[in-house]
C-alpha cells in the first residue's frame, strides 16, 4: 500500500491544470523507465503543429513481450480540472487525513494511474505487451490528446488487443460499475439573425427572439428515442439563450441559443446535426454543431469477464455493466481495439476537497494487476 500511495501523491503533487505539459509527464516517465518501459512524449497544439490551442503533451510508454505475445494497454489522463477555492489544504499538496488521501486528481484519475503503475510492476515482463495511453488533454478540448496518440501508435506499429482506461466508474463503493460503453455528444449552437429597430415601430424591425423561442420550443419537445437494452434514452437541453440587447427599447439584430445533446447509439452525431439543422431553417434560423464524440458499446464478453472476476475476486462484488455517465478518451480509443472502463469511486471527482479511500488505491491495484494478467494469457 506505501508504494502506490507514493506514486499517487507524487502525480498529485504535480500541478497540471489541463492542458498538462511538464514536470507530471517527468515524474510518469520516471516511474516507468525502471520497470523497463520505452517512454515516448510529444506535444501537440500551440505551433507545434500550426494550431493557436495551448500545447498538450502526451506520453506513450511499451514494455514488450515475447514475440507474438498479447498486447494489453491502460489509459488515462494527468491533466486536472481547475480546483476552485475553498479547500481544507493545498488541492496540489496531498494530504493524508484519516484514510483518506486528499488533492486534486485523487480520483479522476492520478490515483487511478498510480495504480497502473504499481500493478504492472507485479507482472512479469515475459506475460506479454504492456503499454500505457497517457494524454494531458481529457478534461479540457480533447482536440491534441488521445487521437494523437492513436495516430502516434498507428504509425509506429503499436496495436492493443484490449484496452482498460481508468476513470473513476465505481459509484458507492469500488468495483459497484464498469462502463462497457458511453453515449455520444453533440453540442450546437443556433442563432436567428433579425433586423434592429425601435420597440414603437415593430414594422420597421424584425424581431428574432420569437422564432428562437419557436424554434427552441420545437426542439424541447423532441423525443429522440425511447433506449435501449444498453443505453438510456437520448436526451437534450438547452443549455445557453443569449441575446445581448442592452437597451429596453430596442428590438435586437440576434438572437442565439446553444442546445447539448447525449446520444445512444440510435443515432450518429451527423443525423441529430441535420434534424437539429432542419428545424433551425425551418424558424430561419441556421445550426452550427460541434460533435464531441459518437455512442460506442463493448458487449459483454471476454473482456468484461476478465474485469468482472478480478473484481470479485478482491472485493467479492460483482461489477455493474454500464453505460451512463458523460464522455471519455474511451470515445477515441473504440477505435482502436475493446474498450472497457473501469476505477476508483467518482462521489468527489472535480469537487473540492476530491478524496480517494487509501486502501481503495491497494485494492484497484491488485485489480488491474490480475486484469493484466488475464488478458495477456
Amino acid at each position: 500500500m506505501t508504494e502506490v500511495l507514493e506514486l499517487a501523491k507524487r502525480l498529485m503533487a504535480a500541478e497540471s491544470v489541463t492542458p498538462a505539459t511538464g514536470s507530471v509527464f517527468d515524474r510518469m516517465e520516471a516511474m516507468l523507465a525502471p520497470l523497463g518501459f520505452e517512454v515516448t512524449r510529444f506535444t501537440r497544439g500551440d505551433g507545434a503543429d500550426g494550431t493557436p490551442e495551448a500545447p498538450v503533451e502526451n506520453l506513450f510508454a511499451i514494455r514488450k513481450g515475447p514475440e507474438g505475445s498479447k498486447h494489453f494497454a491502460f489509459a488515462g489522463h494527468l491533466d486536472v480540472v481547475p480546483p476552485g477555492g475553498g479547500w481544507a489544504s493545498d488541492a496540489f499538496e496531498p494530504e493524508v487525513r484519516g484514510e483518506f488521501l486528499y488533492g486534486r486528481g485523487a480520483v479522476d484519475m492520478k490515483g487511478s494511474i498510480a495504480c497502473m503503475v504499481d500493478a504492472v510492476a507485479h507482472v512479469p515482463a515475459d506475460a506479454g505487451t504492456i503499454s500505457f495511453i497517457i494524454t494531458g488533454d481529457e478534461e479540457g478540448p480533447a482536440l491534441h490528446g488521445t487521437r494523437a496518440l492513436i495516430d502516434f501508435m498507428r504509425e509506429a506499429g503499436h496495436q492493443p488487443d484490449l484496452c482498460l482506461v481508468g476513470e473513476p466508474t465505481s459509484v458507492n463503493r469500488l468495483g459497484d460499475m464498469m462502463k462497457i460503453g458511453r453515449r455520444g455528444s453533440v453540442n450546437i449552437w443556433l442563432e436567428v439573425e433579425g433586423t434592429q429597430g425601435h420597440v414603437a415601430y415593430p414594422h420597421l424591425a424584425d424581431n428574432p427572439i420569437p422564432k428562437l423561442v419557436a424554434m427552441l420550443a420545437e426542439l424541447d419537445a423532441l423525443v429522440l428515442d425511447e433506449g435501449n437494452d444498453w443505453f438510456q434514452p437520448s436526451n437534450l437541453e438547452i443549455t445557453d439563450l443569449e441575446v445581448g440587447n442592452m437597451a429596453h427599447n430596442v428590438i435586437p439584430e440576434k438572437a442565439e441559443a446553444r442546445i447539448s445533446i447525449r446520444f445512444n447509439d440510435t443515432h450518429s452525431g451527423a443525423s441529430l446535426s441535420e434534424k437539429v439543422g432542419a428545424i433551425a431553417e425551418k424558424h430561419g434560423g441556421v445550426a452550427k454543431p460541434i460533435i464531441s464524440g459518437e455512442p460506442f458499446l463493448t458487449p459483454p464478453g471476454e473482456f468484461s469477464d476478465i474485469i468482472a472476476r478480478a473484481v470479485k475476486a478482491e472485493t467479492g462484488i460483482d461489477p455493474e455493466p454500464s453505460t451512463t455517465g458523460g464522455t471519455s478518451d474511451a470515445r477515441f480509443l473504440r477505435a482502436v481495439c475493446p474498450v472497457i472502463e473501469f476505477g476508483l469511486v467518482n462521489a468527489t471527482m472535480h469537487k473540492r476537497d476530491e478524496a480517494v479511500a487509501i486502501e481503495d488505491l491497494s485494492t484497484l491495484s491488485r485489480i488491474y494487476a490480475r486484469i493484466a494478467k488475464d488478458a495477456l494469457t
